[in-house]
């Protein structure tokens, strides 16, 4: 007896792996759940069936035969069911992923059934926002782009013809053409540093320096602008406080948001940066009186190219937050923007502090 319910043993898990291997050949999830499902039934069915045979030498085996069948079945019915609605959630998901496939960057899978394909689903949808996200980055850039290289082109090209023609003299243009060939020579760059930003290929050296002095020389590079706009100017750093980072690219980073705060604070208003160390890291500040901030501009304004009525993305194509951002990161920090207490906005960076 022992010897023979040994044997239907290695004979069960003989043929239920022999199944398994022919479960995982079927071409679609579907028929693989539907496969599983009998196979958890038919397989013990069957061995429950010999043994009783060998026990009882089948002498109720209408019975038997008559319970375990209506219990199959049972079974049977139920996993399909279950399969079905596995397999129609994952059908959805690749519905919405096909529609993304063809162009349609509004596909979205719904975000129901079991919680793993859920999830999934949801990453899908992330996915997808990514993706339209970057190409509407990339639309604004050909828009932007375009328009920002086709001024200054345009207006050395007529001022090169007002010469050629004796409208004017060399003396009156050259100055005039100087600036558009460094407003170009500007826009360029720009799009070289936040693609080699995008590539992941800025490598930066980071030394330990005091960031006072850094303060003060990005202060002098825009107090020309602050003055004509009648802005005062202010730090408030201790000239004991050191982080680790790259000079000239935190003095790009000072710049651009300073840049920006000025353009955004009226006359007799004011812009400071603040330094302090914080939980291991150092926190540098620039704040303004302006108009602040809205809750759009806060989550986005960091964006390649992104304008808003109130955007507080300089002038141009938009790209020197988002060269800022890029530049923090690359030396291990953070940037945000927020609004200040008692009006205007502030935006804050970190630097390692060790």
């Amino acid at each position: 007896m022992i010897a023979t319910g040994a044997v239907v043993a290695l004979a069960t898990l003989a043929i239920g792996l022999a199944f398994a291997y022919v479960l995982r050949r079927l071409p679609t999830v579907r028929l693989q759940l539907a496969g599983l499902a009998v196979l958890a039934v038919l397989l013990p069915l069957g061995a429950v069936l010999l043994s009783g045979w060998v026990m009882f030498h089948m002498g109720d085996d209408v019975k038997i035969l008559a319970v375990t069948g209506a219990s199959a079945l049972t079974a049977i019915v139920a996993a399909l069911v279950v399969a079905r609605s596995i397999a129609d959630a994952i059908d959805r998901v690749r519905e919405a992923s096909t529609e993304l496939a063809a162009g349609d960057l509004e596909a979205r899978a719904p975000e129901d059934g079991p919680a793993e394909i859920a999830e999934l689903a949801a990453s899908f949808n992330e996915m997808s926002g990514n993706l339209r996200r970057l190409f509407d980055s990339r639309r604004e850039l050909v828009a932007w782009a375009s328009h920002d290289l086709r001024t200054p082109l345009a207006n050395m090209q007529a001022m090169i013809e007002a010469l050629e023609d004796g409208l004017g003299t060399a003396d009156e243009y050259l100055p005039a053409l100087r600036e558009q060939v460094q407003a170009l020579s500007h826009l360029v760059d720009d799009l070289f540093e936040l693609a080699r930003i995008d590539a992941g290929a800025l490598t930066l050296e980071l030394h330990r320096l005091p960031v006072a002095p850094v303060v003060s020389t990005s202060l002098r590079g825009v107090e020309a602008e602050a003055r004509l706009r009648q802005v005062t100017l202010a730090a408030d750093v201790d000239l004991d406080l050191t982080a680790r980072f790259a000079p000239d690219k935190v003095e790009r980073v000072l710049m651009n948001l300073l840049t920006n705060a000025l353009r955004h604070t009226p006359s007799d208003g004011a812009v400071a940066v603040r330094a302090e160390p914080v939980a291991g890291e150092v926190r540098v500040a620039v704040e303004d009186s302006g108009e602040g901030l809205d809750a759009e501009a806060q989550a986005r304004m960091f964006e390649h190219f992104w304008r808003g009525d109130r955007s507080r993305s300089s002038r141009g194509a938009g790209l020197g937050l988002a060269i800022a951002r890029g530049l923090v990161e690359a030396q291990g920090g953070r940037i945000w923007a927020e609004d200040r207490e008692g009006g205007g906005a502030r935006v804050c960076f970190t630097l390692p502090g060790s």
